[in-house]
């Protein structure tokens, strides 16, 4: 069984979800669907929902017998010793003309957050040493409506850069001169060096296998990567997705933002150039492995401290 919850939904999108489930209230969903089937409408609802906010739960073989997804919500889940839980908002923030304003944490909320990352290995443990570095670029940003004119990968070995894959893909449409700008990619360049997205598909399906996915902000590359895939006919891929803008909110409280070229700034890291996929990519892979630092060092150096001053 799979509920839905949707609130501030466009009505397109309300009449689209009846053709699959029952609306047993206002912006309340219930059916009974395959896992592909979820996964496709889950990805209709992000897409389509604008500024609301969604909530799928599906039964799935874990320990509470159940997961869930979130889009647009201050509610966020976490994973807290191997069960999924939902993280309230701060109370300290505040919404004051559409931006969020926080208050610094007290000794004793830092304690206490610095003891949950440290006691959750699971967590810890979870970052792996080999995996593959993704990104892509399009013509913009609807999954629907937009194409994929790059993909980019590099492959890691015990946290060493081993391989690098590049395809730029010839479009159906033209590029928006924003993204020529933004990215360098011109329609003379695709004309000599693009690629068929089937082949360009096979070659990146190939190159990744199973490893562990990891990007800044996967949902948006997996999106487009995802119907990339059902529109060449492969199965939806079922790596292991690791997100570091997400793993950045959970460990840094204080950037301006959560953009990568903010976050590289705010780590000193040395900057590469950006929106090109390898330059994105080396650029993922160093934040990814300062985030494995502050988890693994940083983390359990602050709880010994904290310990020793309580």
């Amino acid at each position: 069984m799979i509920i839905i919850s949707l609130t501030n939904c466009p009505y397109a999108l309300r009449g689209e979800l009846t053709r699959w489930f029952f609306e047993v209230d206002t912006n309340l969903y219930v059916g009974k669907h395959s896992a592909r089937i979820r996964e496709k409408i889950w990805e209709r609802i992000t897409t389509n929902i604008k500024t609301g906010q969604a909530i799928m739960v599906y039964p799935t073989n874990n320990e509470q017998g159940f997961d869930y997804r979130v889009w647009g919500s201050t509610w966020q889940p976490i994973d807290y010793d191997g069960i999924k839980l939902m993280l309230r908002p701060h109370p300290g923030e505040i919404q004051m003309d559409d931006k969020t304003i926080k208050r610094g944490k007290s000794k004793a909320e830092r304690r206490l957050e610095t003891k949950r990352f440290a006691k959750n290995k699971r967590n810890i443990r979870s970052l792996p040493d080999t995996y593959i570095v993704i990104d892509i670029e399009t013509t913009g940003l609807s999954v629907n409506t937009n194409e994929i004119i790059e993909i980019g990968a590099i492959k890691v070995i015990d946290r060493v850069s081993v391989d690098t894959f590049q395809s730029i893909i010839r479009t159906k449409t033209n590029i928006p001169p924003e993204i020529e700008e933004l990215t360098g990619i011109t329609k003379q360049i695709i004309s000599i060096n693009g690629c068929d997205i089937n082949e360009a598909i096979r070659e990146f399906k190939t190159f990744v296998g199973e490893l562990p996915l990891i990007s800044h902000n996967i949902g948006f590359d997996m999106g487009f990567l995802r119907k990339a895939y059902e529109e060449c006919e492969y199965s939806l891929p079922t790596n292991i997705c690791i997100d570091t803008l997400r793993l950045s909110k959970m460990l840094v409280d204080d950037p301006i933002d959560y953009k990568l070229g903010t976050l590289l700034e705010y780590f000193c890291i040395e900057h590469i150039r950006l929106h090109r996929v390898i330059g994105d990519c080396e650029a993922t892979q160093l934040l990814f492995e300062k985030l494995r630092a502050i988890i693994q060092g940083d983390v359990e150096s602050k709880v010994i401290e904290s310990d020793e001053n309580s």
